[in-house]
């Protein structure tokens, strides 16, 4: 397995653009499944995740090409319905699949998914949601069988808990539902609203976009997918969130700042300098960052996929901070491995205590997910002496090449494979 080898301290410094979001390209993929012809979607990141997912399209009878950053997806020839385990274990979004297959297919035969170890992620409101449309769904020896073979129909739904995925899922059934559904409570992070924005350009039906309340009135077929995908706002938070560990100052391009007010927010909190352009942001940090109260909440509150990121900060703030995780209340698999590097971090169920100290030392660590991976990394660079990550394949999942972007602001990370 690839690791890093981190020399550390070094500052970030320098202009960098941000890469597409693994986030928003997963659900326009699954929503090609939807239509007859080629879809295709630029600015793609190349991404272990995007790689697995089009392995799963082209089971199913697409054929996908990824040039670059551009990713056509053929599905003229579209016939299976099937995902298999062998495929789906490798990544939670797998599911994203099921509603464009009965919505399109009038079957559905999807192992149940896998992906990062921590923490329960149950696919029931994906289930219920798609219920909610006719659908008939059972788990059997793992997988999710389903079917509608008189196609799926308008109903109503609410998501309790809100969820990204779950919204994006039983969005694609009801597009080609029969008649009107109501969905409510739906996620409405960016790469929801990305997802909306496409069904509608491909002639989906959709009131309510960038809200809760969605009102979709089926409509026979949609066009390919043409879209572009937006900027990976969790990329840019965690280089943000490096410039405040590690110091300097750093240009990201090619962003929405207003995708990226609730990390900023946190970030001034912590007294780092926050520059906004239209596209861009200047992150600028010189002294240790400031103690801060973080609570992850849906969007638009502070992401889940930044709290492992913000707490290496924190971990060199002058004073204590507090971390409180609502999301997925155990995702704390990366504190023991800041702990090596010499964090002082206290857990109390879904809350963290973090122990400013003055720096971190270097030491072998453990990558445990994509975001835990991040945040180590982010550790390394600013850490005193050498650093080891092992498993470094759970970042290549969500960042593309960390390693050669973080060298080209001036960290020094070298790659070694097997």
């Amino acid at each position: 397995m690839d690791r890093f080898i981190i020399h550390g301290p070094t500052r970030l410094a320098g202009e960098l653009a941000v890469s597409g979001a693994k986030n928003a390209v997963l659900p326009l993929m699954a929503a090609a499944l939807l239509t007859r012809g080629e879809s295709v979607v630029s600015n793609v990141p190349d991404l272990q995740d995007v790689r697995f997912f089009t392995t799963i399209l082209e089971g199913l009878g697409a054929r996908c090409t990824l040039d670059g950053h551009e990713l056509s997806i053929d599905t003229s020839n579209l016939a299976g319905f099937e995902a298999p385990y062998d495929l789906v274990r490798k990544m939670r979004a797998s599911v994203y699949v099921l509603g464009p297959l009965l919505a399109s297919q009038g079957r559905a035969r999807v192992s149940l998914p896998g992906g990062c170890a921590w923490g329960p992620r149950p696919v029931n409101l994906h289930l219920e949601g798609l219920r909610a449309l006719g659908a008939k769904l059972e788990l059997n020896e793992g997988y999710i069988e389903g079917e509608s073979l008189a196609g799926l129909h308008g109903g109503r739904y609410r998501f309790e808990p809100s969820s990204v995925g779950a919204t994006a899922n039983v969005l694609m059934g009801a597009v080609l539902a029969r008649g009107e559904s109501l969905l409510e409570n739906c996620a409405v992070e960016p790469e929801v609203t990305q997802l909306v924005e496409a069904l509608i350009a491909s002639g989906a039906k959709i009131e309510g976009i960038g809200t809760t309340t969605l009102q979709i009135q089926g409509v026979d077929e949609l066009q390919p997918i043409r879209r572009r995908v937006i900027a990976d706002r969790i990329e840019a938070g965690t280089l943000m969130a490096g410039v405040a560990l590690a110091g300097g100052r750093v240009r990201l391009t090619g962003v929405d700042p207003v995708h990226l007010r609730p990390v900023t927010a946190v970030l001034q909190d912590m007294q780092i300098r926050i520059d906004e352009d239209a596209d861009a942001l200047t992150v600028t940090a010189g002294e240790r960052p400031q103690p801060v109260e973080v609570v992850t909440r849906p969007y638009p509150g502070f992401p889940t996929d930044m709290q492992a990121q913000i707490m290496a900060a924190c971990a060199v703030a002058t004073g204590t901070s507090f971390m409180t995780e609502t999301i997925y209340p155990d995702r704390f698999t990366h504190v023991a491995e800041l702990r090596r590097l010499g964090a002082d971090i206290r857990l109390d169920g879904a809350q963290a205590t973090i122990f400013g100290v003055e720096r971190l030392q270097g030491a072998p660590v453990m990558a445990t997910d994509l975001r835990a991976s991040a945040a180590l990394v982010l550790a390394g660079v600013a850490a005193e002496g050498e650093t080891v990550i092992n498993r470094v394949y759970h970042i290549d999942r969500g960042y593309e090449r960390i390693e050669e972007r973080l060298c080209s602001l001036g960290a020094r990370i070298e790659r070694v494979r097997g």
